[in-house]
């Protein structure tokens, strides 16, 4: 582990505690964690953040995605099959990502967040719970849109650069799925976890976790992550959007400011 001063350990342990809790209520936890990481241990390449933020962030969603599944109405076998095709596309887009640029992930975190405000913005109702009623049927063209293309092309991105994955998936499940958003949440957590295994797999046999740091910080992300799961479950879905655009529009901010400091 690379020398880190006591104060930056304890900025990074609470921010995986963070982290884990947004990760768990709308996914996403990675917004803030590799800001944090990047901000803490300038000096790492970015493939070593990326692989360490992976080693912490797959303790929390796992333990979230438990949480989930014993409470939440989530069909765990199409979970398992979108986190299959997501964990391929997360090794593949891993296996590419020591090539980035630490300069090039601000931009692009950016632009996607921005993309995420706007749209839960414009549709209200996306992601709302409609009470009693039945949600519109899934068809078998539906699933395998959800398999390929939320699991594969979404796991990608998330091996390539990581940021913001659990959101994108809570927003793909929720459109094409038709789930309410804390369903969503619970089938995105399954999901996740295999899309954060894949690209660990890759990072750790490329050499590129800190696995000291990263089981400190894991600890504190579980913690953040369980108990994220539990609020989300008991607060429903307005919560889960509200929290949403919070962390959206708080990040954006942050990270705009850092990119014009720079």
């Amino acid at each position: 582990m690379p020398d880190i001063t006591l104060t930056t350990l304890v900025v990074l342990c609470l921010a995986a505690a963070a982290a884990g809790w947004v990760d768990a209520v709308v996914g996403g936890g990675g917004l803030l964690l590799l800001p944090a990481l990047l901000l803490g241990l300038p000096q790492l390449p970015a493939a070593q953040i990326l692989g360490t933020n992976k080693a912490v962030a797959i303790v929390g969603t796992s333990g979230a995605a438990v949480t989930y599944a014993r409470r939440a109405p989530v069909k765990v076998g199409t979970a398992v099959r979108i986190g299959l095709a997501a964990l391929a596309g997360s090794m593949t887009g891993a296996f590419f990502a020591a090539g980035i640029s630490s300069e090039v992930l601000r931009p692009v975190i950016m632009v996607v967040l921005l993309a995420v405000a706007v749209f839960v913005l414009l549709r209200p109702q996306f992601g709302r719970s409609a009470g009693d009623a039945l949600p519109p049927a899934v068809t078998r063209a539906r699933t395998v849109t959800a398999i390929v293309l939320v699991g594969g092309g979404i796991g990608l991105y998330d091996g390539l650069f990581g940021p913001g994955t659990g959101t994108f998936l809570v927003l793909a499940l929720t459109a094409v799925l038709h789930l309410d958003l804390v369903t969503a949440s619970a089938t995105a957590k399954i999901v996740n976890v295999c899309t954060n295994a894949g690209a660990l797999a890759m990072f750790a046999h490329q050499g590129n976790v800190l696995w000291g740091l990263a089981a400190l910080m894991a600890v504190f992300n579980l913690a953040g992550g369980l108990l994220g799961a539990r609020m989300a479950l008991s607060k429903g879905s307005e919560f889960v959007r509200g929290v949403l655009l919070v962390v959206v529009f708080s990040l954006v901010a942050k990270l705009g400011f850092d990119q014009w400091q720079g």
